[in-house]
């Protein structure tokens, strides 16, 4: 085994064969050397096949199961952490990194020991539209990625500290990793980054953004294979970063809305035929309160930051977006 470059490039992929070699491709050209580890994720499609033919590089860590997002990541964070990388990075299977990407993450992480983790931009596959620039926390309990659906793609640079950062194309510094810890891999999907970036600013740790770190994001080309998937996590995991994060005296702020917006996601699931299945995630969610609840006890008795300093870092109004978001938005300006 070669010795560690000092950073390595963790890509989780389920049954993702035809996206990959492209995000493989992008990750060859970066003009800093990285160490590239895919999680292959119990995928059935011949992606484990295909690696070893055409991508002998290439770090590949098979698991027997699908692991999801935050499982799948941890394996590769872990190998990362005790190969001895100082950083590492997360790509989305279904993303294209431009070949500075690396680059200039480690540039802006470096600028500063206080930087835990620097998100790139994520723009559209077809690079009309911004994905992500950062990850929003709403006073509403709701995440949202910065950004979502500008067609100006230098819209959000000027502005690059941040409350989180997306899990799909982030670099994170392994110094950070061993102080608050990996992914809470109960998420399974959806919001684990945004429960990872509460931990971070919790210790004190700075999140920023490398406007210059371009990659290129297919949106919603694994979670979109599986039937009443995002509904699902969506449901189970929202209340969690709550219970686990938000400190005691914002949480009068945020629960009462969250309940409202929360009851408004399920029932619209139920109206629209996924009840079975919204059920099942307020039923998970509960099931695991008692767990959350003593993860909370050990995450705020470490808390370094107060919450006069936490509140400039929340977006005080509902998120832009979605027909559910626009919704309740109506609702609130009658109320």
């Amino acid at each position: 085994m070669s010795a560690p470059v000092g950073v390595a490039v963790v890509v989780p992929t389920w049954n993702g064969r035809d996206d990959l070699p492209a995000c493989l491709d992008s990750l060859r050209r970066q003009t800093r050397p990285v160490e590239i580890v895919v999680v292959e994720n119990g995928s059935i499609d011949g992606s484990v096949e295909m690696l070893r033919a055409s991508y002998p590089d290439v770090t590949v860590l098979v698991q027997p199961v699908n692991l999801g997002f935050a499982g799948g990541v941890n394996v590769g964070l872990r190998y990362a952490l005790h190969r001895g990388h100082r950083f590492v990075a997360l790509l989305n299977n279904d993303a294209v990194a431009e070949p500075t990407w690396i680059d200039h993450l480690v540039a802006e992480m470096s600028s500063d020991e206080r930087v835990g983790m620097v998100a790139s931009k994520f723009v559209t596959i077809d690079g009309t539209r911004l994905d992500s620039t950062g990850e929003c926390y709403s006073t509403w309990g709701l995440p949202f990625p910065r950004g979502r659906g500008e067609e100006r793609l230098d819209a959000y640079d000027s502005a690059t500290e941040l409350f989180g950062a997306s899990g799909g194309s982030t670099l994170y510094r392994a110094k950070m990793l061993r102080d608050i810890g990996l992914f809470d891999e109960d998420f399974f999907a959806y919001f684990e980054d945004v429960d990872l970036s509460w931990r971070a600013q919790l210790r004190g740790w700075r999140v920023r953004l490398a406007p210059e770190a371009v990659a290129y994001h297919r949106i919603g080309a694994t979670s979109g294979r599986i039937p009443g998937f995002t509904t699902y996590q969506t449901l189970k995991n929202l209340s969690w970063v709550v219970v686990k994060n938000v400190p005691r005296r914002l949480l009068p702020t945020i629960v009462p809305r969250l309940a409202l917006a929360y009851t408004l996601t399920f029932w619209r699931a139920v109206l629209t035929g996924s009840g079975a299945v919204a059920v099942k995630g307020v039923v998970v969610a509960a099931a695991r309160m008692p767990k959350k609840l003593g993860e909370r006890r050990v995450i705020q008795r470490r808390r370094r930051i107060d919450e006069e300093s936490l509140r400039s870092l929340l977006t005080w109004d509902l998120p832009p977006g979605s027909t559910n978001l626009r919704r309740l938005r109506a609702l609130v300006r009658r109320a």
